[in-house]
């Protein structure tokens, strides 16, 4: 899950909002 948290807050490019593969903000 962290690893998917990581990725996906890369790809947003946004430091405050970082999702997990579920949507679920963390």
């Amino acid at each position: 899950m962290i690893n998917n948290v990581t990725l996906v807050g890369r790809l947003t490019k946004d430091p405050d909002l970082r999702y997990t593969a579920s949507g679920t903000a963390v």
